[in-house]
């Protein structure tokens, strides 16, 4: 999959199949339409691409909203090149770009990609006050020689809606299931292995320290049965994310520990997978009741991890 940034006056003549959104955690809406795009620009023999946001709009749109992200631009690129896509534009979102119209937009996108068709959900829209509707955006592409298609909202076989609102709330209340049920796949957090305070280690639980960065978002606080990845191999994990409120702290930090693993890690890249949760935070009179409570939760997370189907 070839990226590219911004939109430049031409990247190739190839005719293209497109689609345009965030696409923050690539759900399995926002794999379907993928998908669709992928399979469409197959059939024609044309390029699919993907034209996403980087930062996501409404980090510029709703700054006091504090919006968490469901994946890094890195994981974001890597799901969307393992459905097909032949081609992911990135596009700075800027209240400059908030103030183009809908027909100057498209133009740009048009002088860039030989665009024959827009696939879009079916409450899309882009441009200056969201002038350009499917409508709207049908008007223009009878100037610039594409075509508007629409999808409609994606459902699981049992009728469940799937939206982004509906998984950022099941990790608010510590529903990885249901999550990953919305996903497609569990969901995850990827970031690197820094120097803590060492106290795990101290107390026979070493744990990696993972830094997350700051805007993604992460699951209630607890306790999370866990599969890692580090160095290219999988291991069973549990992992802590909130306060430690045990040790009196008050920075939130995601810690794994790391089942049958032993090695120096710290400056690698970690990631794992949350995939169910045993306890929420708790605080322990002292040493010696954390430590006894640890030791059930590795023998919880062996039994759930052997008893569990991958």
């Amino acid at each position: 999959m070839e990226i590219v940034q911004g939109l430049p006056a031409a990247i190739n003549a190839r005719p293209t199949i497109m689609t345009i959104g965030a696409f923050d955690g690539v759900h399995l809406g926002h794999q379907h339409l993928i998908e669709s795009i992928v399979r469409r620009a197959n059939d024609l023999g044309s390029q699919s691409a993907v034209l996403t946001f980087d930062p996501h709009p409404d980090m510029i749109i709703h700054p006091d909203r504090g919006r968490m992200y469901l994946t890094s631009f890195e994981e974001r690129a890597e799901l969307i090149e393992a459905l097909g896509v032949d081609l992911l534009i990135v596009l700075a979102f800027t209240r400059e770009l908030m103030q183009i119209s809908a027909h100057d937009f498209m133009a740009q996108i048009c002088h860039a990609v030989a665009l024959r068709e827009l696939w879009v959900g079916w409450d899309f829209a882009l441009g200056r006050r969201r002038e350009g509707t499917i409508t709207r955006l049908g008007e223009i592409g009878h100037t610039f020689g594409y075509t508007v298609h629409s999808m409609a909202p994606y459902s699981l076989n049992d009728g469940t809606p799937i939206s982004s609102t509906r998984i950022r709330n099941a990790l608010r209340d510590g529903d990885v299931a249901t999550a990953a049920w919305l996903l497609g796949r569990p969901f995850g957090v990827r970031g690197t292995v820094m120097r803590g305070d060492q106290r795990g280690r101290t107390i026979g639980f070493p744990t990696a320290n993972i830094d997350v960065g700051a805007q993604h978002l992460l699951p209630a606080d607890g306790v999370y049965v866990c599969r890692a990845e580090v160095e290219g191999q999988h291991y069973g994990a549990v992992t802590n994310i909130g306060l430690r409120p045990t040790f009196n702290s008050n920075r939130r930090t995601v810690e794994a520990y790391l089942l049958d693993f032993a090695g120096d890690i710290y400056g690698e890249t970690v990631r794992i997978e949350l995939l169910h949760r045993l306890r929420g935070e708790q605080k322990f009179a002292g040493i010696a009741a954390l430590v006894a409570q640890i030791n059930a939760d590795v023998a919880a997370a062996r039994r759930w991890l052997a008893e569990t189907p991958r």
